[in-house]
């Protein structure tokens, strides 16, 4: 018997600085009711997916910024988002900025069962951009300023009759980051980004940003046997465009279902987790063929070595 999800990937346009979060959770809402119609299970929407992506501002006293983030999940402004959802029957991942009580700031998503009971919280391993105020960018991706890194890790939950497990945006560029979830036995990724396509560093990467994009999704499906599903905020955010493309990808790395726009956006898929072991019991079979003894430095080394 085949274990079907059908899940939506809810891409989100831009939120401008100006937009409430009321506003925001009216615009998921009515995604969730577009998945419902769609007969979905579970809906995954995007980092950040609350506020506008305040990183792209540099803000001396941080404590300034303390609108941004979220200080409990649910709060009175996302409840009925929880509340729709638990009426609908369907689950969700919903990326945000989160605030801990003892004030710790980190780049989180939540997932949510069908019955609208928490299944778990992940905060973000892969910090990228920078730490410091840097005045010559023409917008800033403050990043490692706003967020701490998680020493968490990356968990796998059983949740929708699977294998579930969460990464956040750059989180996505990085190949461990599935290969411990796959040494968990993950069926389904799902991961949500917020890619501005002009990369300030090395702008001949700017017209890769889709290619790369699917490039990394794609490849660590298929080398681990596992769905992957990736949901954008896209389009021009405070003057700022960002990569849409929204896809879901299967364990072959092939792409099932693609954003066609950087508005909001929902992209849907039948996707089949008995798909996952035709990769991990053969080609992938981790157990048969991985050789952990040469691989030390994967775990023992930061940077590059040269002997």
């Amino acid at each position: 018997m085949t274990r079907i999800i059908t899940i939506g990937a809810a891409q989100l346009g831009p939120i401008q600085k100006d937009h409430s979060r009321t506003d925001v959770v009216e615009r998921l809402i009515v995604l969730l009711r577009q998945a419902k119609k769609s007969d979905c299970d579970l809906v995954v929407f995007p980092e950040l997916a609350l506020t506008t992506f305040f990183p792209r501002w540099f803000i001396e006293n941080i404590e300034d910024a303390n609108h941004w983030y979220e200080t409990e999940m649910p709060s009175p402004v996302t409840q009925p988002l929880f509340d729709e959802a638990k009426k609908l029957g369907i689950g969700f991942c919903l990326g945000y900025a989160e605030l801990t009580s003892d004030g710790h700031r980190f780049n989180t998503q939540i997932l949510v069962e069908k019955d609208g009971s928490v299944v778990a919280k992940y905060r973000k391993v892969h910090i990228p951009g920078h730490e410091h105020h840097e005045p010559d960018r023409p917008f800033q991706h403050a990043e490692r300023y706003y967020f701490e890194p998680s020493m968490e890790g990356f968990g796998v939950w059983s949740a929708f009759d699977a294998r579930v497990g969460m990464m956040i945006c750059n989180d996505r560029r990085w190949p461990e980051s599935y290969r411990v979830m796959g040494l968990q036995g993950v069926e389904l990724i799902l991961c949500g980004y917020n890619t501005p396509i002009h990369y300030v560093p090395d702008p001949s990467q700017d017209s890769l940003a889709g290619f790369h994009n699917g490039l990394v999704m794609q490849s660590g499906a298929y080398q681990n046997g596992t769905w992957v599903v990736g949901v954008a905020k896209g389009g021009v955010e405070e003057g700022v465009d960002s990569l849409g493309q929204s896809m879901i990808v299967a364990p072959s790395g092939q792409i099932v279902a693609l954003a066609l726009t950087s508005d909001d956006e929902l992209i849907t898929a039948r996707c089949d987790m008995d798909w996952c072991a035709r990769y991990t019991g053969t080609l992938f079979d981790f157990d048969k063929y991985r050789r952990p003894e040469v691989y030390g430095r994967i775990t023992s080394q930061r940077g590059v070595v040269l002997e």
